[in-house]
């Protein structure tokens, strides 16, 4: 064999190798994971107590996968000062009630951190028509505010909220997120 053309093969081999190490580190190590030590919130779903209408198979993931997203994406949000991540998981008074939280945070010069999420989420009311779901979220959280990067406030905190959702084109939203002192 010629030493230019085993030269090219090695070099090719080479790139083959590097390629398919690249292509199985993008499978394992996720992309885009900001905190190793916060993965997102927990979330279970009880769905044993709704009424009127039984929850379909289907829709307990839909709603499970699309409270939890929802929780991520409103932690993200308040880290980062911007609601451009809620990718359209909130509306009505629960994305107005993000929105101004958000910017008189931002206005403030602060952020704010939701660590080691827990939700406990009981489905309480499944509309006869399957337009509404209410469900009641005990949440366990770490909360933390900071000025910067100096952490001013931090708490563990158990706050019981009151969410509304609603099918949209592709996913269940949140329209509305209330805290409440209890159920």
């Amino acid at each position: 064999m010629q030493p230019a053309l085993r030269s090219a093969l090695l070099r090719w081999q080479r790139i083959r190798i590097r390629l398919a190490v690249a292509a199985l580190l993008l499978l394992v190590v996720p992309v885009g994971f900001s905190d190793p030590v916060d993965s997102g919130p927990e979330v279970t779903l009880n769905t044993a107590n709704v009424g009127p209408r039984t929850m379909e198979a289907l829709t307990q993931r839909s709603v499970l996968r699309d409270y939890k997203f929802g929780w991520a994406n409103l932690a993200e949000a308040f880290a980062s000062n911007s609601t451009g991540v809620v990718n359209g998981l909130f509306a009505g008074t629960a994305n107005t009630w993000l929105n101004d939280a958000i910017s008189s945070q931002s206005r403030a010069g602060m952020t704010s951190r939701y660590l080691n999420q827990h939700h406990k989420v009981d489905a309480v009311f499944y509309a006869p028509e399957g337009d509404l779901i209410e469900l009641h979220d005990t949440a366990e959280y770490d909360y933390q505010i900071l000025d910067g990067s100096k952490t001013i406030h931090s708490e563990h905190a158990v706050v019981h909220y009151v969410a509304l959702m609603t099918p949209g084109a592709d996913r269940w939203v949140i329209r509305q997120l209330q805290s409440v002192q209890q159920f």
